[in-house]
């Protein structure tokens, strides 16, 4: 069936231009993984030839959907409550849909009867990304057989040919205590992310290899939940132990948002007393008093970029498997 109103098609237009049918349709969906020089040489060819690409004779004739799943294994008030998918949301939606794809987002934290993944597998997208997994999101198998998936940060579970981004986790969390420790600080502690989300574990090992750098043993280590409540129930327990740090490495904006006023609630001054560092460089980073220094991470940029390797992907291309983006430190009043 030709992909065109008229009578020109891709092939032709490939074959013109003297690339292939991959790349014509990566330029058609605006693909920034295309040198420029051929990008002007496909789109001459498609103004001469007057080519008009045809979404839905496309579809029917290789049965796409033109959606794309976004799969949150959250539940509802994780992912209303949390800025980072506030960020990352609409960079992935604003690349799909200068491509022409729609964005289905499946919220789900298990997959009781399969629902979601009977949706995904009955063929009603083309693609997924999944964000926020972890190690017990046993579900993901199902959706990784069914369609191609880019994962927004390093998976929980390896599996051969995966395709993500992430951010360097454990150099932002270096840099992070490093910081701490430049500004005078001699007994670190640091609220962790769940250790079943490669996000937790990466940024608990970036603050210890910064402590081990500067030969500072280890001070309070306490798992959080990268809620505002965890943040709170984790300095809850370190003012219990009654060896309160002089600097705090948090491993979210949300945690330590909690962190922080539980210790000013319990007369501890910021920074003065107690230097506290965030993850994330969210709003919450400027709400909270003294404005939190926190590590910065191209939210935006990084949705952007996963649906645009997914994008390649379903074109034909071979991107990538592992996108790490950087992570650079926001110095503000907390420290």
């Amino acid at each position: 069936m030709a992909e065109a109103m008229g009578t020109v098609t891709i092939e032709e237009v490939a074959a013109a231009a003297g690339v292939s049918r991959s790349t014509v349709s990566r330029v058609v969906n605006g693909s920034e993984l295309v040198r420029p020089d051929t990008v002007a040489a496909v789109q001459k060819v498609i103004a001469e030839l007057h080519y008009v690409p045809n979404r839905a004779a496309r579809s029917l004739a290789s049965r796409q959907t033109m959606a794309i799943a976004l799969v949150i294994p959250e539940d509802t008030s994780r992912f209303f409550g949390d800025p980072f998918f506030a960020a990352i949301v609409p960079g992935i939606n604003a690349r799909l849909r200068r491509a022409g794809y729609m964005l289905n987002l499946l919220i789900a934290d298990s997959d009781p009867g399969n629902r979601l993944t009977g949706y995904v597998r009955g063929g009603y997208v083309d693609g997924a990304i999944i964000v926020s997994h972890h190690t017990s999101d046993t579900f993901i198998d199902h959706i990784v057989a069914a369609v191609p998936v880019v994962y927004g940060g390093r998976p929980a579970q390896h599996r051969p040919g995966t395709y993500y981004v992430d951010v360097d986790n454990v150099a932002g969390a270096r840099e992070a205590t490093r910081h701490l420790i430049e500004r005078g600080c001699r007994t670190l502690g640091t609220i962790t992310g769940p250790r079943s989300m490669p996000a937790g574990i990466d940024r608990l090992e970036g603050f210890r290899q910064a402590l081990a750098e500067a030969g500072i043993p280890e001070g309070p280590v306490v798992a959080g939940d990268f809620s505002v409540e965890g943040g709170a129930e984790a300095m809850r327990s370190i003012l219990a132990a009654g060896e309160v740090p002089d600097g705090l490495f948090v491993a979210s904006d949300l945690m330590a948002q909690g962190a922080l006023t539980t210790a000013q609630g319990a007369g501890i001054r910021i920074p003065q007393d107690l230097k506290v560092v965030g993850f994330d460089d969210s709003s919450v980073a400027t709400a909270v008093n003294p404005k939190l220094t926190t590590i910065h991470q191209p939210s935006y940029e990084q949705g952007e970029l996963m649906a645009e390797i997914l994008l390649d992907i379903l074109s034909g291309g071979k991107p990538p498997h592992e996108t790490i983006m950087p992570a650079e430190l926001v110095v503000r009043e907390s420290t």
